[in-house]
C-alpha cells in the first residue's frame, strides 16, 4: 500500500537516525525530502509546506521531553504532522439494540458495490447481524455482482430485478428486513447517470425514504486530490458521516486522495487495501502513518515502555525479567501491545510471538491475540498465577470455557513458554531493543 510514499519517507528518516549530530541543516534536509515525498503522492502544495514549516520549526524550537533524545523527538514531530494531515482520531461504533441503516454513495467507478461487500463482511466478522439492500438499478448486473459477494460473506441480500425505482426498492427492502433483527443494513445505491445532478437527486431521495443513521462516501483513492471536490459535492447533497477511500494498492495518488478527503472534515472511517473481500480496514490517522514511517504508533509504544518502567509496574517487570512471568503478566503484553497499535512492528519483536508470525498472517495473528485474550479470561486465579499446572484436562475446559478449539489454548501456552524462557535469557533487553530498532533508542 503506498510502497513509493512508504520507502521515500523511510529513506529521508534514516538520515536523521544514522546522523552522529542533529543540527540545522540536517533539518532542512530532512524538510526538503518528505516534501518531495509527499508531492509525489500528489498531496496537496499547501499542506506539503505547512507539514514542513511546522516540522522545521518545532524541530529548532521545542525541547524534547525528559527521557526523549532530540532524534526520537523529531521523528515524533513528523509522526504528529502526518497524522494530523489525515484526520482526527475519531471512535464510532453502532448503537447496540437497533438497525443501523448505513447508506452507500459515490460514483461509477468508485468500486461502491465491492466496497459494499466487503464491509458487510468486515462487520460481520466483528459480530454484526448484516443485511445489504441493492438499490443501484442503472447498472446491469450490479444486483448479481452484489449477492454474488456477499454470499461469500453469508450476507442476505434484498433486491428486485424488474424494480427500476431504487427509493421503491429502499423502501420494500427495510420492510422485508427490519422484521430479522438485524444489526446493521447497508444500502447499494447507483453511482451513474446521465447528468450528476440527477444521481444527486436520487440520493436525496432514496435517504428520505432510508432515514439513514449514516451515509458513508466511497471514493477511488487513484483520483488523488480530486477527492476533495467530490466529497464535497456529495456533502451538499446528504450529509456525509464518513469516507472510505479504495484502491489505496494500487495507487501513486493514495497519499493526496487521504489527504484531500480528510481535508473536507468528513472523518476516514475505512480503507480499501486490495482486491480480496477482507482486504478492508478501519482506518486510523495515527496507526496508518506509523506503518508508513514503519515504526507502529510511536507514541503508544513510548507509553508502553514508560508504563512497564513506572513504580506501579516495578513488581511486574522485576518478574518479567527474571524469568517469572505468570499469564497475568503475559495478557499485560498482549494488552499493552494491542494499545501500542502497529501491531506488525510489534509482534516482530515480542518475544515468544515474533517467530510466529509472517507478512501474509498478520490479520489471523491478530485474531489469533484475540482469541488468547478470551482463554486467559477463562483462567482460575491458580492457572494464571502458575501456568505450568494447566494439564490435558485443563486444556480441555479452558477450550468450552472460552469457546476455541484445544490447539489455540496449546498455541497460547506454547507462546507463553517462549517468552518466559526468553526474558529470562535477555534479562528484559527486548523492550529498549525494540524501541532502538525502530530508531527511537
Amino acid at each position: 500500500m503506498l510502497d513509493g510514499l512508504k520507502s521515500s519517507l523511510r529513506a529521508a528518516l534514516k538520515k536523521i537516525v544514522n546522523s552522529s549530530a542533529v543540527d540545522e541543516v540536517l533539518i532542512k534536509e530532512l524538510s526538503k525530502d518528505i516534501q518531495r515525498s509527499l508531492l509525489q503522492s500528489d498531496v496537496n502544495v499547501k499542506h506539503v509546506f505547512q507539514i514542513t514549516k511546522n516540522l522545521e520549526e518545532r524541530s529548532l524550537k521545542e525541547t524534547p521531553p525528559p527521557g526523549l533524545s532530540r532524534k526520537d523527538h523529531i521523528v515524533k514531530i513528523l509522526y504528529d504532522e502526518l497524522a494530523k494531515l489525515l484526520g482526527t482520531e475519531d471512535q464510532f461504533s453502532f448503537q447496540p439494540g437497533k438497525i443501523n441503516k448505513v447508506l452507500m454513495l459515490g460514483i461509477q467507478g468508485s468500486g461502491k458495490t465491492t466496497i459494499t461487500a466487503k464491509l458487510a463482511k468486515f462487520l460481520t466478522k466483528q459480530g454484526y447481524r448484516v443485511a445489504v439492500i441493492g438499490a443501484d438499478t442503472y447498472r446491469p448486473g450490479a444486483l448479481t455482482q452484489l449477492k454474488t459477494m456477499c454470499e461469500k460473506a453469508n450476507v442476505e441480500v434484498y433486491g428486485e430485478e424488474k424494480n427500476k425505482d431504487p427509493s421503491d426498492i429502499v423502501k420494500n427492502g427495510l420492510k422485508h428486513l427490519e422484521v430479522q433483527h438485524f444489526d446493521v443494513i447497508l444500502i447499494d445505491t447507483a453511482g451513474r447517470h446521465k447528468e450528476e445532478k440527477e444521481l444527486l437527486d436520487e440520493m436525496v431521495r432514496i435517504s428520505k425514504v432510508a432515514n439513514p443513521d449514516l451515509a458513508l462516501l466511497v471514493i477511488d483513492g487513484t483520483i488523488g486530490q480530486q477527492c476533495y471536490n467530490q466529497a464535497e459535492a456529495f456533502h451538499k447533497t446528504v450529509p456525509v458521516g464518513g469516507i472510505i477511500i479504495t484502491k489505496l494498492d494500487s495507487s501513486a495518488k493514495g497519499g493526496g486522495a487521504l489527504a484531500a478527503a480528510a481535508a473536507t472534515g468528513a472523518r476516514i472511517m475505512y480503507i480499501g487495501t486490495g482486491e480480496r473481500i477482507d482486504d478492508l480496514e478501519k482506518f486510523s490517522p495515527t496507526r496508518f502513518v506509523g506503518r508508513l514511517l514503519g515504526m507502529g504508533d510511536i507514541q503508544a509504544l513510548l507509553d508502553m515502555a514508560k508504563r512497564l518502567e513506572t513504580e506501579g509496574n516495578e513488581e511486574r517487570l522485576k518478574r518479567i525479567t527474571h524469568g517469572k512471568m505468570n499469564m497475568e503478566d503475559f495478557y499485560f503484553q498482549i494488552e499493552e501491545a494491542t494499545k501500542a497499535g502497529g501491531l506488525r512492528n510489534i509482534l516482530e519483536n515480542m518475544p515468544g510471538v515474533s517467530g510466529m508470525v509472517k507478512e501474509d498472517q498478520l490479520e489471523q495473528q491478530e485474531e489469533r491475540m484475540e482469541k488468547w485474550r478470551y482463554i486467559i479470561q477463562s483462567m482460575t486465579k491458580e492457572e494464571k498465577s502458575d501456568p505450568d499446572v494447566i494439564n490435558a484436562s485443563r486444556v480441555k475446559r479452558l477450550a468450552r470455557g472460552s469457546g476455541w478449539p484445544e490447539h489455540e489454548v496449546k498455541e497460547l501456552l506454547k507462546a507463553y513458554k517462549n517468552s518466559k524462557s526468553m526474558m529470562k535469557a535477555s534479562k528484559g533487553r527486548q523492550l529498549q531493543g525494540m524501541l532502538r530498532k525502530m530508531g527511537l533508542g
